[in-house]
């Protein structure tokens, strides 16, 4: 995996994850229910990242080992990161870990 491909994948899951999450935010909105905004960023995260990297993975033939998977995790943890720095849900995060 290299920082080329690794940086590609990020851009292109930071975009599909944030207009997912928004996309899942408006139709809480329109149904008239609320949701965590950063859960929801992160549950998109996490299946964007993980099924981005995996196809990726397959599609150029990377084998899975344990630097793949570590790959993996941080795609993840960068995408999440990334959604959520869009929509001020750092800021969200910290204040409900401080509320209970």
């Amino acid at each position: 995996m290299t920082l080329t491909i690794f940086a590609s994948l990020f851009m292109i899951g930071s975009i599909a994850a944030s207009l997912i999450t928004e996309a899942i935010k408006k139709a809480f909105e329109n149904a008239g229910k609320e949701c965590p905004p950063n859960a929801v960023a992160m549950i998109v995260a996490v299946a964007v990242g993980c099924a981005g990297m995996i196809a990726a993975c397959i599609l150029l033939d990377i084998p899975f080992n344990v630097e793949t998977i570590v790959c993996i995790v941080l795609m993840v943890v960068s995408i999440w990161i990334g959604a959520m720095i869009g929509y001020d849900k750092v800021k969200q995060l910290i204040e409900q870990i401080y509320t209970g």
